[in-house]
Formats: C-alpha cells, sequence, structure tokens
C-alpha cells in the first residue's frame, strides 16, 4: 500500500457516505466560520479536496445541440467553450499558501513542483495535478498534530495558463479532518474573467484552528492573492511539464 493510500484510507473515509445533514457543514456568506478545535477535529490529517465539473446548464446545452456521444469518447474529459469560441479542457489547480509561527512562509503547488512535506515543515504536502477533475480531483494534505507550528494558510484555486473559466464549472474545495463532519465550500460565483480564487484560510487564533469561507475572485495569479492576503513572497513566472 503506498503512503498517499494509507492517508486515503484514515477516519475521514467515515463522512463521505453519509447524508449531508448531519456529516457536513457547508461554510456560506452568512455562515464563514468553524473551528476544527470547538469540533474536536485538531489532530491527525486534515484533507482538503478539490473537484469540479462543467455546470449542468452547459452540459444540457452541448447534449441539446450534440446529440450522444460516442461510447469510446464518454471517458474523455469534457471541452468548456471559452470566449474566444474555442475550445479549452479546464485545468484547475490546487495550492495553499502557508505562515508557520517561525516565519517562515511559501506556498505548495503543483506548479514549479512545490509539493511540500507532511511530517517537517510546512506540514503541508500535495498529492499531485489533476489536469481535468477527475473522481479523486486534486489533495492537500495538513499535519494537525503540528498545529502549534502553524500560523494560518490560505487554500487557493487558479486556472493555469489557459482562458478564464470559472463561469463554466462548477468547483468545491472540501475540508476532511480525522474527526467529525466534512467542511464544504462551493465556487458557486460566476466569475468569467478570474483566473484564481482564495477559498478557505485556516488560521491558528490563539491556540484553535478556525476555518473561513474566503471565495475571492481574482484577475491574477498567485502574486495577486499574495498582496490581497498581505504574504509578501516574490513571484516568478512557472511552467507545467507537457502532459504525455
Amino acid at each position: 500500500m503506498s503512503f498517499w493510500d494509507g492517508l486515503w484510507r484514515g477516519r475521514s473515509m467515515d463522512y463521505e457516505s453519509g447524508s449531508a445533514a448531519t456529516n457536513s457543514i457547508e461554510l456560506t456568506k452568512r455562515h464563514p466560520t468553524v473551528s476544527l478545535s470547538k469540533q474536536g477535529a485538531a489532530t491527525g490529517n486534515l484533507r482538503v479536496n478539490l473537484s469540479w465539473q462543467m455546470r449542468t446548464s452547459d452540459l444540457l446545452g452541448k447534449q441539446r445541440g450534440g446529440g450522444l456521444r460516442h461510447p469510446f469518447q464518454m471517458f474523455r474529459p469534457e471541452p468548456v467553450q471559452a470566449h474566444t469560441q474555442s475550445m479549452v479542457n479546464v485545468d484547475l489547480d490546487l495550492g495553499c499558501l502557508y505562515e508557520l509561527t517561525s516565519g517562515e512562509k511559501g506556498v505548495v503547488q503543483p506548479l514549479g513542483h512545490f509539493f511540500g512535506s507532511l511530517n517537517s515543515p510546512p506540514y503541508v504536502q500535495g498529492s499531485g495535478d489533476d489536469r481535468f477533475g477527475s473522481g479523486s480531483g486534486e489533495t492537500l494534505y495538513v499535519n494537525l498534530d503540528h498545529r502549534e507550528s502553524i500560523k494560518r494558510l490560505l487554500v487557493f484555486v487558479y486556472i493555469y495558463d489557459q482562458t478564464p473559466a470559472f463561469d463554466r464549472t462548477h468547483a468545491k474545495v472540501t475540508l476532511y479532518p480525522s474527526n467529525g463532519p466534512r467542511i464544504e465550500i462551493d465556487l458557486d460565483e460566476r466569475q468569467p474573467q478570474a483566473r484564481s480564487c482564495a477559498v478557505v484560510s485556516v488560521e491558528n487564533v490563539k491556540g484553535e484552528l478556525v476555518v473561513r469561507r474566503e471565495v475571492k475572485f481574482v484577475y491574477g495569479f498567485q502574486a495577486e492573492l499574495d498582496r490581497l492576503y498581505g504574504w509578501g513572497l516574490q513571484w516568478g513566472r512557472g511552467y507545467k511539464s507537457k502532459v504525455g
């Protein structure tokens, strides 16, 4: 069994098949925060998952206009109609800005292969880059057994080097604590020109871990999110490796 399989088979799996009313908490504008500490969920590995799909209205429009897809095409990712009328695949990436109590700051993200580390600083690790939003999506892990070393985290989503398509996708970030209900944040605002979105923050407030819904869209990338939240990092142009 691989390292990632071991994390995947943790206690958070207990909450994936239950009813939404009892096993999930949705963070909204009216109810934007929840305390992991007060729920007894501030230990173990916190799994942060990004998943997305095309909006239902767009899928229905495709079905009306194009009929049924060929059986061998059913497992290929759906393209999204961009503003230039060309077809692109949605490529959402999950990342995390971190600041430790030691003063260390940085980013965990697929771009640049900054995958972090779970058992040493920054105690945040990414699982890799999922180009097409598969069932498992993209995932970050946070080791909350080292919560005293974590000052704040900002989980964000961005569209790498393609036509903005937040208005054509429905994306969701879900936090799976080691104990208690999952925490869901929907990116349900139509922002056709945005390229990045600060989704959720985790902050150590006098020893209490507080999760806050952010959902702030910006037109730029990580540097703009950095300025918005005052991280103070220096950014350069990054590139992804080609998919074979």
